[in-house]
């Protein structure tokens, strides 16, 4: 009988081989994270990711060129407006609502809208009056106690430093008159980002004169008086406007004359500068600012046509202010507010930062005291949006995110 064949025996089982560990994304390397980075919307939720771990926040903090392309991309964002009322009522804060950006709501409900680290007494009239909003922090003076506040909504940090000396006044001619305050914040990069500078200035018949606040010494610098304007006031002693800040300089505008007063910040030297000529003594159409890139410009509005100089080398290489363009915006802002020409009288410029045109729209026929709608408008883009409806009697101040200092240098302790 034949045999049966035994078949061959089963192999081994073959050792179990280990899954590779799984990459999250904390093993990603500096480069990947700040890649990812860059791509999320907006300031708040980079500061929201980069405080989720130290690995994340030191690849934000180790990398200068990071942060530069990040701004490039998301330039800081508005907030809101601080009002600082015209009459008995206290300062009060309109926020910008961003549905799609939770983060930013979250920065919102984080600012120290009502000042409460700034001391006050109750019974004290007119208290603190904001003068202006700069590198996050808030300008503020108090002629009854004598003081001056620099106050940081976001970190709540209160810095109070005295009034200017009297000797200011000295060596005036005619009538000597005060005008405004101006916040000099340090850039997002400086060694020590908690110094600041504040600026008072002055003038009389027809000089113009500033000392300088510096939180590094505590003490005021007197500058000298200006040289005499190129032109005289022609009548009256408010010959000059309330001014603005503008990239490093500070501006006033002659009340009738074309052309304005420089004060370089830097250099702490004083300057003059004509203004377009169709502007000499339209002092209420319109504003100076900076385009994007830090150059000077003025917008004017007339009715819903916005009028856009940018001050540039012309053919001889000499500066001059050219017109750039005339952009009719009446359709865009009755398609963006729902309204009409009936309700909508005309534009008005109150501010330009960074290339944004703050306006409002305004009913100078009907009742300025009605509620209007904010808008901004992008110089670079063209694009306009709609902010805000509401009633505002005061000077607005546009509330910008400044960059925070925990996402700067070495902040991670030993």
């Amino acid at each position: 009988m034949a045999s049966r064949s035994q078949p061959p025996p089963l192999p081994p089982p073959a050792e179990p081989q280990a899954l590779p560990a799984p990459t999250t994304i904390r093993a990603l390397s500096d480069d990947l994270l700040r890649e990812i980075f860059l791509r999320l919307p907006s300031l708040p939720s980079l500061v929201r990711a980069a405080l989720t771990c130290r690995a994340f926040l030191a690849a934000v903090c180790s990398s200068p060129a990071f942060r530069r392309r990040f701004r490039a991309l998301h330039p800081p964002p508005l907030l809101g407006f601080f009002v600082s009322a015209n009459g008995t009522e206290m300062h009060s804060f309109m926020p910008i609502r961003r549905r799609s950006d939770p983060d930013h709501a979250a920065a919102i409900r984080g600012i120290d809208v009502f000042l409460t680290r700034v001391p006050c007494d109750d019974d004290v009239f007119p208290g603190w009056h904001i003068s202006e909003c700069r590198g996050g922090c808030i300008l503020l003076v108090n002629w009854e106690s004598k003081q001056i506040g620099s106050y940081n909504p976001l970190t709540q940090a209160l810095d109070l430093l005295p009034m200017p000396p009297d000797d200011i006044s000295k060596g005036h001619r005619g009538k000597f008159i005060p005008m405004r305050y101006f916040l000099l914040s340090s850039d997002d990069e400086a060694p020590d980002r908690s110094s600041f500078r504040v600026v008072y200035s002055c003038h009389d018949k027809s000089r113009v004169r500033a000392t300088v606040y510096s939180s590094a010494t505590r003490k005021w610098q007197i500058l000298p008086w200006s040289e005499p304007a190129p032109a005289q006031p022609a009548s009256g002693k408010y010959w000059l406007l309330a001014g603005t800040q503008v990239n490093g300089f500070l501006c006033w505008s002659h009340s009738w004359h074309a052309y304005i007063v420089l004060l370089d910040t830097a250099a702490l030297q004083f300057s003059f500068i004509d203004l377009p000529e169709d502007l000499k003594g339209q002092s209420h159409l319109y504003m100076i600012g900076d385009t994007k890139d830090g150059k000077l410009c003025i917008v004017a509005a007339i009715e819903f046509t916005l009028f856009i100089w940018f001050r540039r080398a012309d053919a001889d290489g000499v500066d001059r202010w050219m017109l750039e363009s005339m952009i009719r915006l009446d359709r865009e802002v009755l398609r963006a507010t729902k309204g009409s020409r009936e309700e909508h009288e005309e534009l008005k410029v109150f501010a330009i930062l960074d290339g944004i045109v703050y306006m409002s729209t305004y009913e100078t026929f009907r009742d300025a005291t009605l509620p209007c709608w904010y808008l901004s408008f992008c110089l670079e883009t063209r694009k306009l949006e709609k902010l805000f409806f509401g009633k505002t009697d005061g000077h607005m101040h546009p509330y910008i995110m400044a960059w925070p200092s925990s996402l700067v240098g070495n902040n991670l302790g030993p």
